[in-house]
């Protein structure tokens, strides 16, 4: 079962085996999931490869980095998130998640007895609400020395 996932070589040969990409046995159960039978409106280029933009969202997720770092070799970063956003509304991706989780699971295991949550994943706590009202306002700060020049400006 180690074939399914692919050992990521990093700075700390300690680390883990992790997923960069999805190899051949794995793609061969997300591509169904993934595949989308939608009918184009407009003519234009083919739909780019469905296993390149997951391996792009896999190297999001791995790497925590912005949309505008994503590397090209998984395609533009707007055909990417287009991707990304039509698989959630589908609910394709949590399907392709769930694949990829019980592969994990029974490749390398998982435990399912310890999870955590990153703060980013909750609203904050005042949303569009804004904050708690000020209930007396602001004070000027003092001064701690003398101004070196007239107008301040150095």
């Amino acid at each position: 079962m180690d074939t399914l996932l692919p050992v990521a070589t990093t700075a700390n040969d300690n680390d883990d085996p992790t997923i960069w990409r999805v190899d051949d046995a794995l793609w061969a159960q997300l591509e169904p999931v993934l595949r989308s039978d939608k009918v184009r409106k407009k003519p234009g280029r083919p739909r780019r490869d469905n296993r390149a933009i997951f391996d792009g969202l896999i190297w999001l997720a791995r790497t925590g980095g912005q949309w505008a770092a994503l590397p090209r070799e998984y395609g533009p970063k707007s055909t990417v998130h287009e991707r990304f956003t039509e698989w959630v509304a589908d609910g394709k991706l949590e399907r392709a998640w769930g694949v990829l989780l019980r592969a994990y699971d029974e490749a390398i295991g998982l435990d399912w007895s310890w999870q955590a949550a990153d703060g980013c994943l909750v609203n904050a706590p005042f949303g569009k609400k804004g904050g708690p009202a000020r209930t007396k306002p602001p004070v000027a700060t003092p001064q701690t020395a003398e101004s070196p020049a007239p107008n301040g400006i150095c």
